[in-house]
């Protein structure tokens, strides 16, 4: 998540820069074959192209509006989880004697992490293999690609508990399947009130949901069908703009005078690379956008999200050492 009021132009620039080398070809050998080896009959009908432009705005639109909508859904998902875990420690320190409670108060925790770790994880459709995506994490940090799970796991949970919870393929489902049974287990004992245990389970139960929700959101790509036609669109409407505007700036030199006139078409070099420049870098943003938990500089902040939640559990507690907020680097924080 960016932080700052706005990306700064040369950040946008370099970020897209890739884009604007092709699409600088692309403007600049049209314009050549037609002014330098007299090839006229290379122009093509404004009017069509502007109806593909048209057509190539509506998909991209659509695109960002339904990506924007994941990684809106994804921060509601997360607030909510965030706000039910406090609700879970003041129940656990309310309801159970202190021991037992600040057992289940850390496997918690342990299970918020294990949960950001999982949504982490890489998977084939995500962008964190192109080029501009690698290029711009040196400007910040993925804590969960710096400490291993097992090492964050440990602050949390029993050495039993955490080679089980490894060892499974969903750790955090395990985490909430422990506190179940701790539980269970306090219930049949007589330290837990029916009432209580009902209460702590649709706890539980409401954790589950959160988990889900999430799952669904990195497991379920924007679908390919989508972002397949409209990456092509924009590509195809790139490719074609410079050939509309040969003519259209070829006439322009019956309309000046002075230095400019006959060199008209040479415009149609800095245009069609603004006008390219804005649909490839729309689409750019929808891709990185797409995924909210895959650790771009535009995801959900899970990992401050989790670390804030913690700060306020522990206080709640009574404890003093507090691990520190994490601080965005360059305006990010994860």
């Amino acid at each position: 998540m960016h932080t700052g009021q706005t990306y700064k132009l040369r950040e946008l620039l370099l970020w897209t820069r890739r884009n604007i080398y092709w699409l600088l070809l692309t403007a600049i050998i049209p314009t050549i074959l037609y002014e330098g080896f007299g090839l006229k009959w290379l122009t093509l009908p404004f009017a069509v192209v502007a109806l593909l432009g048209t057509a190539t705005a509506f998909m991209v639109g659509f695109k960002n509006a339904s990506t924007y909508g994941r990684t809106w859904e994804a921060r509601q998902i997360w607030g909510a989880a965030m706000g039910a875990s406090k609700s879970w420690a003041i129940l656990c320190r309310d309801l159970i004697d202190d021991s037992r409670s600040r057992e289940l108060v850390y496997r918690h925790l342990g299970w918020m992490t294990a949960l950001r770790y999982q949504l982490r994880a890489e998977r084939s459709w995500e962008a964190s293999n192109k080029s501009y995506f690698k290029e711009y994490m040196q400007y910040y940090s993925i804590p969960e690609k710096e400490t291993p799970l097992k090492e964050e796991l440990a602050k949390y949970i029993s050495k039993g508990e955490l080679e089980m919870v490894l060892s499974k393929k969903n750790p955090a489902y395990q985490l909430l399947s422990l506190q179940g049974s701790a539980l269970t287990k306090l219930y049949n004992d007589g330290s837990l009130e029916h009432f209580n245990y009902l209460t702590l389970h649709g706890a539980l139960r409401e954790f589950c949901e959160h988990q889900g929700k999430s799952e669904r959101i990195k497991n379920f790509p924007y679908p390919r069908q989508y972002a397949t036609i409209n990456s092509l669109l924009v590509k195809l409407f790139c490719i074609l703009l410079p050939f509309a505007l040969l003519g259209e700036f070829n006439e322009l030199n019956d309309e000046v005078t002075g230095v400019l006139k006959g060199h008209m078409v040479w415009f149609v070099v800095p245009f069609s690379l603004l006008l390219s420049w804005i649909y490839t870098s729309l689409d750019q943003i929808g891709e990185s956008t797409e995924n909210p938990f895959e650790g771009s500089a535009n995801d959900v902040p899970i990992s401050q999200l989790s670390r804030a939640t913690e700060i306020d559990i522990r206080e709640m507690l009574g404890e003093r050492e507090i691990p520190e907020a994490l601080q965005p680097k360059n305006n990010i924080v994860l």
